[in-house]
């Protein structure tokens, strides 16, 4: 099996001490099925012949699960059963005696303490390094302590694959964030635990989030104080979808579910210096835009995303309420058009936006299909034409110049609806922003909708809100 640092995300070091009710072999069947992604077979008072056996067995478990198998120590046996590798301390046999035993393509860690032994143990031919103790540990009662600080001194200084060893838990495996290391090996933190393989899974979640990055996300929109649209939805949409949200304010409404009594928009000076205070801190990977309801409001947005280069554009035209009337003027609508929808990577109009965005009725599925091809054409930018207003209710057309695909859904039986348009296209962008394709995007924002529209909650006496944290 090659080596890749990937290997090292869980690794599992095994100790026969946490045998209970379960067999040794039961127990790292349990792990393997929980994620570990590594299996250090580690036996301290076997004898010879029933290593041999335990290591057999454990190997073919292992090779189901296609995870590298390290032997601890016996280089020799790692050799007769033709493990995956072998792991060896400062007082066994060095590196570089293993791989003239092993040869170049089996696996080969080497435990260090200092930055001194892991600059040896690479010229040696290490695959990777095994740190610690990280923290005070049950496992090894003489182990140094070796620290948070120190581990980082190595990671930054010897570059080789690091795996940190030593006292590491669930409660303190976060602490390890930003050190450099390519994962945590750990014993009792799985094999201690009373259900092996929920505490591997768990474990496994916790340990990716050392890896995960916090992806950006922008919206200018107007806010909605009622919390159920507008920005407050597009924040509470980008938390729940793991991205970090950040806001343009284009107005101050006063509102709640029964509508809106009063609006301030901002002006177009101060538009442009939130929008700025953005993009000079903390760039945002994708950019939603909601409802403008002024010329110069949408002059001053196009203005600064072009001057940014702002990636991954998401808007959604909000021109035209469920009743049919207009929500902006024409003049703003021409500036939409003309200005804004060209620079934007995806538009999300419903039907009433639709017609009014090709000068056509759409009232059929294929008059779905025409009308997107014919804003595309238009505009040089995709679209996803929403169902719903009685055409179509829950599936969605997207044409990206190349191909149409629809998105088919699932009508649910709740009037709390209050800020669809805003969470769809808020989870669009969010999904872009950490990397998804447009169609995946799209795919991932329809499946996010569902879940909070279906999470049946009801706010308020008139159109509520969706439960946006439903998966929280």
């Amino acid at each position: 099996m090659k080596f890749n640092n990937d290997m090292l995300r869980l690794y599992a070091v095994t100790d026969r001490h946490w045998t209970g009710e379960q067999t040794l072999y039961e127990q790292v069947r349990d792990v393997l099925m929980g994620g570990a992604t590594c299996l250090q077979l580690r036996e301290k008072d076997l004898d010879e012949a029933s290593f041999y056996e335990e290591a057999k067995n454990i190997k073919e478990l292992c090779c189901l699960f296609d995870v590298p198998f390290i032997i601890n120590d016996n280089v020799m046996l790692a050799k007769k059963i033709d493990a995956d590798g072998v792991h060896v301390g400062q007082d066994d046999m060095a590196c570089v005696k293993a791989r003239e035993i092993l040869g170049p393509d089996k696996i080969i860690g080497v435990s260090a303490h200092t930055i001194e032994e892991a600059r040896i143990a690479k010229e040696q031919g290490a695959d990777y390094l095994g740190v610690g103790a990280i923290f005070p540990t049950s496992s090894k009662d003489d182990a140094e302590v070796l620290g948070i600080k120190r581990l980082k001194e190595m990671t930054e200084t010897v570059d080789l694959p690091m795996v940190a060893i030593g006292g590491i838990s669930y409660d303190n495996c976060l602490l390890l964030k930003d050190t450099g290391i390519d994962g945590i090996a750990v014993i009792s933190a799985l094999f201690g635990q009373k259900n092996i393989k929920q505490a591997t899974i768990d474990l496994k979640k916790r340990v990716d989030a050392l890896y995960e990055t916090m992806h950006t996300c922008l919206t200018i929109a107007g806010s909605d104080s009622s919390g159920g649209a507008g920005i407050q939805a597009d924040l509470k949409t980008m938390l729940a979808n793991k991205v970090f949200g950040m806001s343009a304010i284009t107005a101050l409404t006063a509102q709640n579910t029964t509508g809106v009594t009063d609006i301030m928009d901002v002006t177009p000076k101060f538009l442009e210096s939130q929008i700025r205070a953005v993009f000079d801190d903390i760039y945002p990977e994708a950019v939603k835009i909601g409802m403008v309801s002024s010329k110069a409001l949408i002059h001053t947005i196009v203005e600064m995303l072009k001057h940014y280069d702002a990636k991954h554009i998401v808007v959604d035209p909000v021109m035209v309420a469920t009743s049919g009337a207009k929500l902006i003027s024409d003049e703003a609508i021409s500036t939409l058009k003309e200005e804004l929808l060209p620079i934007a990577e995806v538009i999300t109009p419903n039907i009433p936006e639709t017609e009014v965005l090709t000068d056509m009725e759409v009232k059929t599925v294929e008059d779905m299909e025409i009308a997107a091809k014919k804003i595309y054409d238009t505009y040089h930018c995709a679209v996803l034409v929403k169902g719903g207003h009685q055409l179509n209710d829950a599936n969605d057309y997207l044409y990206n110049g190349e191909k149409g695909t629809w998105f088919k859904g699932h009508r649910i039986d709740n009037s709390n609806t209050h800020g669809t348009g805003c969470t769809l296209s808020s989870a669009i962008a969010s999904n872009l922003a950490k990397g998804y394709t447009l169609e995946e995007s799209v795919k991932n924002a329809k499946t996010y909708l569902s879940g909070a529209i279906g999470a049946m909650l009801d706010l308020g006496q008139g159109s509520g809100p969706m439960d946006h944290g439903y998966n929280i």
